[in-house]
């Protein structure tokens, strides 16, 4: 199926309208972002250039109108094709000031002498540029006062347009393919560096743009790590093995995994199987705008944890699902003490985990978006059967 890339400019004009909004109803003059996922929400500016962490950028969103950029000059030719007004550059990197001046001077000319200037300062939020460089801005902008903008911008990207949506099922639709034709090649013998390398190449295949994560592990009657890299342990007849994965289709993850078995499975390993379904099916019976992230966390917990204190927060579970857009993980959490309301346009991953046999760890996820009515899985459905490979 053929799916067009990238937003029109009426997608970017609608997003830095939305934190407009919001900016006025905080009274703040201008946000300030350096960080990547923002910058390409709100600017389209998407470049793999962000691996190398010499140079810093900057976009200035105003109170009115587009985004202003301040960035390295070696990204200027890309950014002119992204939803940008002004663009301020300068040679990076720079010994003495590596744009910290220009982006002085553009929140000064579009702010009072005694003003407002957002920025994202709270969870899951990162300022990428030097802390000197911070130091420097914060204590040129004496009369500013700094207001934490990461509610406000964390909510605008929870809520998936149309297009979006239309990315992540198109990049969910090519993984679960790949995971539904690995029984087909994966044998006994095999090793698992060569199982990762193999997977990566199919999910190229089928059009995937990148596969930038990918974890798992592989161990007779379970696994204890779900976030290691793979070693040269061959498959073996008994094992039970996971691949998690977050693959990238213009700019959008899919998140989630699969659990297989070699030749034969235990009881233990059948019955985890069977639980992470059941937390799974318990989740999607109540989901749909209005109910809490909260609400998700408990519906799982009372499958996997019947016996569990309601007040011990949670065990060492953490979490059990998150949000998914332009990154691998976004808020909200599926935790005990998250609140957030869920409503329709959210993309999010149900990710029950359990902890069964002789201290083994299973996982199971599932990526959807929430309807007005309820939800639309994004995934195929994993069977309620552990896939057992003969």
């Amino acid at each position: 199926m053929h799916m067009e890339r990238g937003f029109t400019s009426e997608e970017f004009e609608q997003r830095c309208q939305r934190i407009q909004k919001a900016m006025h109803n905080r009274d703040v003059d201008a946000l300030l972002l350096s960080s990547e996922a923002e910058i390409r929400y709100f600017t389209g500016f998407m470049t793999q250039f962000w691996q190398s962490p010499t140079r810093p950028w900057f976009i200035l969103i105003p109170a009115d109108g587009k985004p202003i950029a301040i960035i390295p000059t070696i990204g200027v030719p890309l950014m002119q094709d992204c939803y940008v007004g002004d663009i301020k550059s300068w040679p990076s990197p720079a010994e003495d000031d590596d744009g910290i001046s220009l982006v002085y001077d553009a929140i000064t000319s579009h702010m009072g002498s005694k003003s407002r200037l957002g920025m994202l300062m709270g969870r899951e939020t990162a300022i990428r540029m030097p802390l000197a460089d911070l130091d420097r801005l914060r204590a040129r902008l004496t009369d500013i006062e700094w207001v934490n903008m990461t509610t406000d911008v964390q909510h605008i990207r929870m809520i998936k347009s149309p297009a979006e949506i239309a990315k992540s099922r198109h990049v969910c639709g090519m993984v679960s393919s790949v995971f539904a034709d690995l029984p087909n090649w994966v044998t006994a013998g095999l090793p698992l560096r060569e199982l990762f390398r193999e997977f990566k190449i199919r999910a190229l295949q089928a059009g995937i743009d990148d596969v930038s994560y990918l974890v798992g592990s592989a161990g007779p009657g379970g696994y204890f790590d779900i976030i290691a890299p793979p070693d040269g342990r061959m498959l073996a007849a008994g094992d039970v093995f996971m691949l998690d994965t977050g693959c990238i289709w213009d700019g959008y993850f899919s998140d989630f995994d699969r659990n297989f078995a070699i030749g034969h499975a235990t009881d233990d390993a059948k019955s985890a199987h069977h639980q992470l379904y059941d937390a799974t099916e318990a989740a999607l019976d109540i989901l749909k705008p209005g109910i809490t992230a909260s609400d998700l966390f408990h519906a799982m917990d009372n499958i996997l944890r019947p016996d569990a204190d309601p007040d011990d927060g949670g065990g060492d579970v953490g979490r059990y699902g998150h949000g998914l857009g332009t990154q691998l993980t976004e808020t909200p959490s599926h935790t005990i003490w998250d609140k957030t309301v869920i409503e329709a346009g959210m993309a999010l991953t149900i990710e029950p985990s359990i902890i069964y046999g002789d201290g083994f760890l299973m996982v199971a996820e599932e990526n959807l978006v929430v309807t007005k009515d309820g939800f639309e899985l994004l995934s195929y459905r994993a069977d309620r059967d552990l896939p057992i490979i003969a």
